[in-house]
């Protein structure tokens, strides 16, 4: 893998210890976790951006470990 510039998200904490990361990647969007910067994931810009939508509109929000149920549709 190229030499990516990572960027940090806006939400980061001021220690930047525990932090979602994002970088252009030649086929898509790299992602990790600064905490652990070795294990990255890659996705399409697409996917990544339905992801988000989903996250912000609460399709995830439930008890600990659990989707709401339209989550799964």
């Amino acid at each position: 893998m190229n030499e990516l510039t990572w960027r940090q998200s806006t939400y980061c904490g001021g220690g930047g210890n525990n932090c979602v990361e994002l970088a252009t990647a030649e086929d898509g969007v790299a992602l990790r976790e600064s905490e652990i910067p070795g294990t990255v994931i890659s996705t399409r810009p697409a996917t990544l951006r339905a992801f988000l939508r989903a996250a912000k509109a609460g399709r995830f929000d439930g008890p600990a470990g659990t989707a709401r149920p339209e989550a799964a549709r």
